[in-house]
């Protein structure tokens, strides 16, 4: 069996470029599932991207990147140029920003910040710091020359704001994703349970199953992290306004942490931004980004993410195919000694089956571990324990096949329901060995159930694939 990339892989794709023979590309390099920024999309657009992709593969994930709650400059006809140390007022007014005058969209700016507050502007290439309050405006104090420009971002690393957790838009792409059963919204700025509970009752008031990635990139997201992941699927680490919300030497810690949070509760956890930021115009990266995304390979992430090199770049596939070669480079040469500890429930059958796999896997010569799962729980349990074989999971509907395209180390595929559960397991064996994932001499582990679809996972069984479709057959007969 050859060998096979562990890592997710997302790639962000634009209307722009999203033709079918380049989605193909992508796929083959090593694209696993297929972000849409709704904050360059409208649906009639991003229903362009959803169709190509369908057409392409009924494997892929279609994650959908909601907005979410932000601040930005406004009524700016041109860039108002300012200089180090000149004083600029803040209003949050209708004014028309100018020289010396600033227009937020945020009502309650002056309310909000206190003097003494760092006021980033644009991702952070422009910092104002509030040197007084005023009843009708905020005096800042400019730390550096630049122009501003309208509808760009406003950063106050440090203060919480009293902001919407979903824009109107946010709440038509949600319903959107709904009505055309996608499989991940992936929510910006997620502060607390309460904004990830917010996109669930929408997604409940339209009956749909889709699963809530919650998007971590401020303070509070960081400091409410464990409350979020009693709500949300998974988190997406993402790393672009996180790292102007804090200062940038505290967030590799943080990711660290931030994925070790998500292995012990066994959910999927991506790392986004700038991971190949330099492949966007040229065709090679620097060591800097490669030693980047294998970092987070090491940290055991489940998934890492592409963003302007697959959106808008001049080399996407070159940029999927050389995070592909880093994840299989750094996936074979993983200490296990480094791996996070995996905690086990009292009575949780599923974890200590999964761990069980995983562990035997690890000691015997093993080419693979195979399940099937109605949900896609069990192969998720399989998947936290980061086995360095694949796990083949057979599911028993296109939703939790597409699901599981997030969780590191699953190669999930459908398979038509059967009530006979050895027939169910020789199929799944027969499936394998002819689309050449596995031969009839390896030996595999199989994690299944024995109380038919949805009984819940009960045993593990290793033998060769040979045994054990000879065993089901004759069980089966009989």
């Amino acid at each position: 069996m050859n060998k096979i990339k562990l890592t997710k892989i997302v790639a962000t794709i634009s209307d722009k470029n999203c033709e079918t023979d380049f989605l193909r590309l992508l796929e083959n390099a090593g694209m696993n599932v297929v972000r849409i920024n709704t904050a360059h999309q409208t649906t009639e657009s991003a229903m362009k991207i959803i169709n190509n992709v369908r057409s392409v593969s009924d494997c892929l994930a279609i994650l959908v990147d909601t907005k979410g709650p932000e601040i930005r400059t406004k009524n700016i006809l041109e860039p108002v140029k300012i200089s180090k140390g000149e004083h600029i007022s803040i209003h949050c007014g209708e004014e028309q920003s100018g020289e010396g005058l600033l227009v937020v969209d945020y009502p309650y700016f002056i309310r909000d910040i206190p003097v003494g507050s760092a006021v980033l502007i644009d991702d952070g290439e422009l910092e104002l710091t509030i040197v007084e309050k005023r009843a009708d405006s905020l005096v800042a104090l400019v730390g550096n020359d630049g122009v501003i420009k309208n509808r760009k971002s406003i950063n106050v690393p440090g203060v919480s704001l009293n902001l919407p957790s979903l824009t109107e838009k946010d709440r038509q792409f949600i319903r959107w994703a709904a009505a055309n059963n996608l499989d991940f919204i992936a929510h910006s700025f997620v502060r607390n349970k309460e904004d990830v509970k917010a996109v669930q009752q929408i997604l409940d008031e339209e009956g749909s199953k889709i699963k809530i990635i919650a998007k971590i990139e401020n303070t509070d997201g960081v400091k409410n992290i464990d409350e979020i992941l009693d709500h949300a699927y998974g988190i997406m680490v993402a790393r672009g306004d996180l790292g102007i919300e804090i200062a940038a030497e505290k967030i590799p810690a943080i990711q660290r942490k931030l994925i070790r949070k998500c292995v012990e509760r066994k959910k999927p956890v991506i790392i986004a931004t700038q991971m190949l930021h330099t492949m966007i115009s040229n065709p090679r990266p620097t060591r800097a980004e490669v030693s980047d995304v294998a970092t987070a390979i090491y940290d055991r992430t489940d998934a890492v993410m592409l963003s302007g090199e697959t959106a808008y770049g001049q080399y996407p596939v070159e940029a999927v195919q050389l995070m592909s070669r880093v994840a299989l480079e750094v996936e074979s040469s993983k200490d296990k000694r480094n791996d996070l500890p995996v905690p086990r429930l009292e009575n949780e059958v599923s974890a200590f089956l999964a761990e069980a796999a995983v562990m035997s896997g690890n000691e015997l010569k093993v080419a693979a571990i195979i399940t099937d799962t109605l949900t896609g729980k069990i192969a998720r349990y399989i998947s936290a324990f980061r086995s360095p074989r694949p796990v083949f999971a057979k599911c028993h509907n296109g939703r939790v096949k597409r699901e599981l395209a997030l969780s590191y180390g699953v190669y999930p595929s459908e398979i038509v329901v059967k009530k006979n559960k050895y027939k169910l397991v020789e199929t799944s064996l027969l499936d394998l060995v002819e689309r050449r994932f596995i031969q009839e001499n390896d030996t595999v582990v199989y994690v299944g159930g024995n109380f038919g679809v949805g009984g819940g996972t009960s045993f593990i069984e290793i033998a060769s694939v040979e045994q054990m479709m000879h065993q089901k057959k004759e069980k089966k007969e009989k």
